[in-house]
């Protein structure tokens, strides 16, 4: 399907959607039970093309492991078929042998793994040739670039004959998900000790302890419910997401405190949380290093409800399945915003410019699960056409399925 038209919601609506699971939660336990010798029992793994690519590729024997466009898949089993000795080549799609793999590589080689790179130095694709001998128990590794470097040493760690040290230099960005790794591990028996004063994490070697295991609902993926909410075109819209927990171990919970700004109210229930549109303040302030992911999805609701905002910590954008910076500086425009770099601040303004209202945006999506779905509330007001709409089969193949309980879709 080259394009997907989304009519404006005309409806009321009241409705439960059954989100689905945790992309992050279930490639975390993915590699975690692996290393258990996949004794544990998981329940309510993510359906997301990511997931199920970690499932397959540790499942297979080949000395090819193809990621696709997967870039947690591609860290973490960097660091796991590393750990376990095994010579792999690990590749992905054109993107993926753009984004960067060299800090990983680096603290990997200082313990004693051997990798070497095939085309250019710090991507991939890049060849694990062994690692028979632990010549380093302690690491440092940046902390401002990818928290997904620091999880997937974390996962690894126990299972070292010496365990592990990783000191993290510069600012450290997505401690959440750092901090869902080490709870994780926790959950299956494994000791973290954390000094955020020093910016240290310690692990000893010891053994993972195989446990039954649920996979919480996605919040990255509800952040797009809440957007609906906060732009429906009736005070009184409703949409409960099953299978949310309040004190979750996802960074993108925040989405909760975000939208409180934005005009959604959260009640939590017996199933999940309860959205409500209520009266948004007039302006945001946010630091994404934490939430990443939520960036695009609050830039649109910004947008729409003509709300001025501030972003900061958004730099990590710029290496994720597409430049979301540039891709949000283009996109936007075409519903009336802009996205702004304030150089000397270290940061990014909302502003608005003038769009015709009559003249319906095609927004392009970059080969990006999250672009497609950040702005397909867009349609809460107005008619919007999404590109290339299947992209959303990386983290959430039900999407359109569930966004047609809040709109029309047609094939464009």
């Amino acid at each position: 399907m080259d394009s997907i038209l989304l009519k404006k919601n005309t409806q009321r609506f009241q409705k439960k959607i059954p989100l689905v699971s945790s992309k992050s939660e279930s490639n975390r336990a993915l590699i975690i039970n692996a290393l258990c010798g996949f004794q544990a029992e998981l329940e309510n793994l993510a359906s997301a093309r990511d997931t199920q690519t970690m499932i397959r590729l540790l499942k297979e024997d080949g000395e090819v492991a193809d990621v696709l466009d997967a870039g947690t898949t591609m860290r973490f089993l960097t660091a796991y078929f590393s750990a376990k000795g095994q010579k792999k080549l690990m590749t992905g799609t054109p993107r993926m042998q753009e984004r960067p793999i060299g800090i990983l590589v680096d603290a990997l080689r200082t313990i004693g793994v051997e990798i070497e790179y095939v085309k250019n130095e710090g991507y991939p694709p890049h060849q694990i040739q062994a690692f028979t001998d632990q010549k380093s128990d302690e690491v440092s590794i940046r902390g401002d670039v990818s928290s997904q470097y620091i999880s997937a040493l974390l996962m690894i760690a126990p299972t070292l004959p010496k365990g592990l040290k990783i000191n993290l230099t510069g600012e450290v960005g997505s401690i959440p998900y750092i901090t869902m790794t080490i709870q994780l591990m926790a959950s299956f028996g494994v000791e973290v000790m954390a000094d955020w004063s020093m910016n240290r994490l310690e692990v000893p070697s010891q053994k993972y302890v195989p446990v039954r295991y649920k996979i919480e609902s996605d919040w990255s993926g509800a952040s797009y419910w809440y957007a609906v909410v906060a732009l429906a075109a009736h005070e009184d819209a409703e949409i409960e997401l099953l299978g949310l927990k309040e004190n979750s171990l996802q960074g993108d919970s925040a989405i909760v405190q975000i939208m409180e700004v934005l005009g959604v109210k959260s009640t939590f229930t017996e199933g999940g949380v309860l959205l409500q549109k209520t009266k948004a303040q007039n302006k945001l302030v946010w630091d994404f290093a934490n939430c990443p992911d939520l960036t695009q999805t609050v830039a649109v609701v910004c947008v729409m409800k003509g709300i001025p905002a501030e972003f900061t910590g958004i730099e990590s954008l710029k290496i994720k399945e597409t430049d979301r910076v540039l891709a949000l500086q283009n996109e936007l425009q075409k519903i009336g915003g802009e996205l702004v770099e304030v150089v000397k601040d270290f940061k990014y303004e909302i502003r608005f410019i003038e769009c015709n209202p009559f003249e319906t945006p095609k927004i392009e999506t970059y080969e990006d699960h999250r672009m497609a779905m950040a702005f397909a509330p867009v349609s809460m007001l107005r008619e919007v056409e999404i590109e290339e709409p299947e992209v959303v089969v990386k983290s959430y193949p039900e999407f359109w399925e569930h966004f047609s309980e809040v709109t029309e879709l047609v094939k464009a």
